[in-house]
């Protein structure tokens, strides 16, 4: 990580308990209260840099109050920060680095540490370090923008957060081959795009990245979704192609949705979800929330992201009670590519309260039916013809045949079920366009073991 030096002077801070004091030989004239820390210091070093500790200790002086205390309570970040804005008053040595320059830049602001009360004022240097070497560097940018969660209304006001918005967007665009960034396939010493040794000669210490466009998918997976969206806005406006964004939605929602990492049992509640390997899984309440995001966010286009991937967010949707419109979508792009599934992915449990069935039935007969009607929308009209061989080696008929054949199986899977109606069973049976099935063994197996458990339940075995 990139840092930039200020002040010259030997640290002279010294903490004992809740208090800093400044260890320069001189008793402290000033008290300088922040959250729960006390800064016991001196007038000048302050007021010589900072507009508001020059106006709040010139009040003191005309109340003619025995001793001056400050309190401020409404600094950015708080104390930590406060600390670094007092040594830098002091000339004491301090690092800006990615970490710490939002912080600053707001407390800077905030305390009007303007050109007008000192050369190089705090102002000054922050805004040189974003600009010149933040915003240049990949990974200091992505750290800058994090950090902006915690200081959000000021680093707003102070556009930040779009400054490394829009530095991230245009990098994560661009293709690392073009320009010569030193990227290979695997193993090796590696920068990442947009790394500081090619902006202005510091080294950044990025970890080895593959070259494909999904490079940056892992840095940004750790911000917050309002960052997150606005992130993918931004890209989305610069036209970077829509499997690059469904890719990076993908790892998103895997990172931050524990139920997409493991099937889910029938009788588990939304309780029992997978952790997840970083931090601890957000709230059922926050994971809705998010799925329902990456819903909206998802391109409605055919094979963008995979039909395994789309039934996972579908059963998670389920058991995390998403809106009903966020259900019905996600069921609409599984029914765009509903020939590329397989068994598996159709037998999702049924997550509903009555457990009518085991299975969620009435899900996949509307998947389904939005496969259907997309099939006829692309062929104008269900084809006919009396050679039935020739029709069914045409390639349009594919899909649906392919699509006949997974359901067929699936009922074989579901007929087993005693508490599936014969309405159900012939409904979905009877979806599947006849000219889809070049041979009915499938559905005939399936509708054999369906009334063989029918009888068994009607003649029970005395």
């Amino acid at each position: 990580m990139a840092c930039m030096k200020l002040g010259s002077k030997t640290d002279a801070f010294q903490r004992q308990g809740q208090a800093w004091f400044c260890t320069t030989g001189l008793p402290s004239d000033v008290v300088v209260e922040v959250e729960d820390m006390s800064f016991l210091l001196h007038k000048f070093p302050l007021l010589s840099r900072s507009g508001v500790l020059e106006r709040l200790i010139a009040e003191k002086s005309d109340e003619g109050e025995e001793g001056c205390i400050i309190n401020l309570p409404e600094i950015p970040s708080g104390a930590k920060t406060f600390e670094l804005v007092a040594k830098f008053c002091y000339g004491v040595k301090l690092e800006l680095t990615a970490s710490n320059v939002v912080y600053l830049r707001c407390a800077a602001e905030h305390l009007e540490m303007t050109e007008e009360y000192g050369e190089g004022n705090l102002i000054a240097q922050t805004e040189v370090f974003l600009n010149q070497v933040v915003l240049h560097n990949w990974k200091d940018s992505v750290k800058a923008l994090k950090t902006c969660e915690d200081v959000l209304p000021q680093a707003e006001d102070l556009h930040i957060v779009k400054r490394c918005i829009e530095s991230l967007a245009v990098k994560a665009c661009i293709d690392p081959s073009l320009f010569g960034w030193p990227m290979m396939e695997h193993g090796g010493p590696m920068q990442s795009p947009g790394g500081s040794v090619l902006w202005n000669g510091i080294s950044t210490g990025a970890r080895p990245r593959k070259s494909s466009l999904d490079w940056w998918y892992e840095d940004v997976s750790t911000l917050s979704l309002p960052l997150y969206k606005r992130l993918i806005s931004a890209m989305e406006s610069r036209g970077i192609r829509q499997e690059t964004i469904a890719g990076a939605l993908t790892f998103y929602a895997k990172r931050l949705l524990p139920g997409l990492n493991r099937r889910q049992g029938v009788s588990e509640s939304s309780a029992c979800l997978a952790p997840i390997p970083l931090g601890s899984p957000p709230s059922e309440e926050d994971q809705k929330v998010l799925l329902e995001e990456i819903d909206r966010l998802l391109p409605m286009k055919n094979g963008l992201t995979s039909t395994k991937f789309l039934f996972g967010l579908l059963r998670t949707a389920m058991i995390l009670r998403a809106s009903p419109s966020c259900i019905s979508n996600l069921e609409k792009r599984i029914g765009m590519q509903l020939d590329q599934a397989t068994l598996e992915d159709l037998l999702m449990p049924n997550f509903s309260y009555s457990m009518e069935t085991l299975y969620n039935v009435e899900c996949v007969q509307r998947i389904l039916e939005h496969f259907l009607a997309m099939d006829q929308a692309a062929d104008g009209a269900s084809p006919c013809s009396d050679d039935e061989g020739q029709l069914m080696g045409s390639p349009s008929l594919t899909p649906i045949t392919m699509v006949a054949r997974l359901i067929d199986g699936y009922l074989a899977e579901v007929a087993p079920d005693i508490n599936l109606k014969a309405s159900k069973f012939q409904s979905l049976a009877a979806a599947v366009p006849e000219y889809a099935r070049p041979l009915d063994d499938g559905l005939y197996r399936a509708i054999d073991i369906y009334l063989k458990v029918l009888s068994r339940d009607l003649c029970p075995v005395t």
